[in-house]
């Protein structure tokens, strides 16, 4: 070969070699651009619906023995998980605490299945009997065994026989909480939650939801003086109140409840922003059928309509809150 090839040659080399180095270079610039772009992208915000009800269609396998009326045989309405997936879905929620609804009483199977068939999307709450002398068994069973991670209390149902709520026969089951680390939410009237507080204080370490603003009456002629019972209960750092249910806790029952906002701003002062919670009640057209505001509606409640709410607040109460309490994998 002559010195002229051999020279040209060369060159063709050097110029291949230098450009496949640049496009080498290139592609792991565009590698380390789009890990680094991939470690600062934010995650999805967690938007959490905290108080979801969802029964089965099925009552030979799950059966619906309603511990309150004997005559009950199923639902009038479906409210299955797959509506619920369907509905949070198609509106961006990315998760939701079930709470096991009345129908299916104390037999909680049906919403341990759900989280077992979809435990990055759903925690969820059982119902145990606060009577039974075995319930601090019971609540062990259910969180233990079939991976709940709390019970809901109904003492709402109990007026004028909730003695069980500050009872000593019911320390056990708030040790055993503590022990577990359950969280209890509380279905409550306002003029009991001064006997939840002596538990509240007496158990520091037992994570308190209240559910509905206590399902404060803002149709008498002053709610003040019921709201400062749940107003106290500001004071304690593992209570949570859920501003939901705002349908039967408005006087005038009409979307976007304006009403009940001067009575949400004074659990909001009490408790502050990061101790509140969103929570709807059922899943898609089972909404509807109970006369509750869609999900955009509830969505657009928290989002848009609450005025005093800031931007950094509505996060937190849409799911930032909720993804802590319930230590969600976000």
């Amino acid at each position: 070969m002559t010195t002229g090839k051999l020279q040209t040659s060369r060159r063709a080399f050097l110029t291949t070699v230098t450009r496949s180095a640049v496009s080498m270079g290139a592609a792991w610039a565009a590698v380390s651009t789009a890990a680094e772009g991939a470690e600062l992208r934010p995650k999805q915000r967690p938007v959490v619906d905290t108080h979801m009800h969802v029964w089965a269609n099925d009552a030979e396998r799950f059966p619906f023995p309603h511990p309150y009326n004997p005559k009950f045989k199923t639902p009038k309405n479906a409210g299955t998980v797959e509506m619920l997936l369907d509905d949070m879905d198609a509106n961006g929620v990315t998760h939701s605490i079930l709470v096991q609804v009345i129908y299916h009483g104390w037999d909680n199977n049906y919403v341990a299945h759900c989280v077992k068939l979809h435990p990055t999307r759903f925690k969820a709450h059982g119902l145990i009997d606060p009577t039974d002398p075995q319930v601090a068994r019971k609540l062990e069973y259910w969180v233990s065994e079939r991976g709940l991670v709390g019970m809901r209390f109904s003492p709402i149902y109990y007026r004028g026989k909730d003695e069980w709520l500050n009872a000593k026969s019911s320390e056990p089951l708030w040790k055993k909480a503590q022990q577990l680390g359950a969280v209890f939410n509380f279905f409550i009237a306002t003029e009991q939650l001064p006997k939840l507080e002596e538990m509240v204080r007496r158990f520091p370490g037992v994570n308190v939801v209240i559910d509905h603003l206590s399902q404060i009456d803002l149709g008498v002629q002053d709610p003040l003086p019921a709201l400062k019972k749940l107003l106290a209960l500001g004071r304690y750092r593992n209570v949570w109140v859920k501003v939901s249910e705002l349908t039967s806790v408005s006087k005038s029952g009409t979307y976007p409840f304006r009403d009940a906002y001067p009575w949400v701003k004074r659990v909001y002062d009490a408790f502050g922003p990061d101790r509140l919670l969103w929570g709807t009640g059922y899943p898609g057209a089972a909404r509807r059928q109970f006369g509750r505001p869609t999900l955009q509606q509830e969505l657009a409640l928290i989002r848009m309509e609450i005025p005093f709410f800031t931007a950094e607040d509505r996060q937190k109460i849409l799911g930032g809150n909720a993804a802590k309490l319930w230590k969600l994998n976000v």
